[in-house]
């Protein structure tokens, strides 16, 4: 099948559901109110692109290229972050819902989530340096052997990391969230 290219184009209200987009890379493109539930996406390029009120849930990722995209007020549910891509992988999150997503294994320095809803997402053995997680939801959220140093938890809130098992130096975290260090600890923090 014939890759093709799309740049600055604006994709508006278009459910990729049934049919996926073209296959092929796309370059400063945005793609509002669109709904990729379940769609399959492998093999895509998306590179400096913006995902504005989109439903990606489900959508499979296999090699798929993420390129600075962005993410605002969209439905990542279950999404398997760690089948992407490794070249330039990079990516930004805001008012998403990413339940039940995975970053597993997944370079992830820098990373942005803002206001983010992360229940159960899977950051096992990913590298979170210097990620910022402001106004986070992170319940259920798995931190194992996850790369914590210089992230920022201060804003976030319903996180349980293990300080035994996570490299933690020079993170940052508010008293308020001590329990979600010390949690496995069983001891009460007032």
């Amino acid at each position: 099948m014939e890759r093709i290219s799309f740049e600055d184009e604006k994709f508006d209200r278009v459910d990729y559901s049934e049919n996926p987009p073209a296959k092929g890379e796309y370059d400063n493109c945005s793609f509002e109110n669109c709904n990729f539930a379940g769609a399959d996406l492998s093999d895509f390029s998306f590179s400096e692109c913006t995902f504005t009120a989109c439903n990606l849930g489900l959508a499979n990722l296999n090699k798929t290229s993420l390129k600075d995209v962005r993410f605002r007020d969209c439905k990542l549910l279950g999404l398997h972050f760690e089948h992407c891509n490794d070249f330039l992988f990079e990516v930004h999150f805001e008012n998403c819902v990413l339940n039940l997503a995975s970053f597993f294994g997944r370079k992830l320095k820098n990373t942005r989530f803002h206001q983010c809803t992360l229940h159960e997402t899977d950051f096992t053995e990913a590298d979170l340096t210097a990620a910022v997680f402001s106004h986070c939801d992170l319940a259920g959220a798995i931190f194992a052997h996850t790369t914590l140093q210089k992230a920022d938890f201060r804003t976030a809130r319903n996180y349980l990391v293990d300080p035994e098992l996570n490299p933690l130096k020079k993170a940052k975290f508010s008293l308020d969230g001590l329990p979600g260090l010390l949690g496995k600890y069983d001891i009460e923090v007032e």
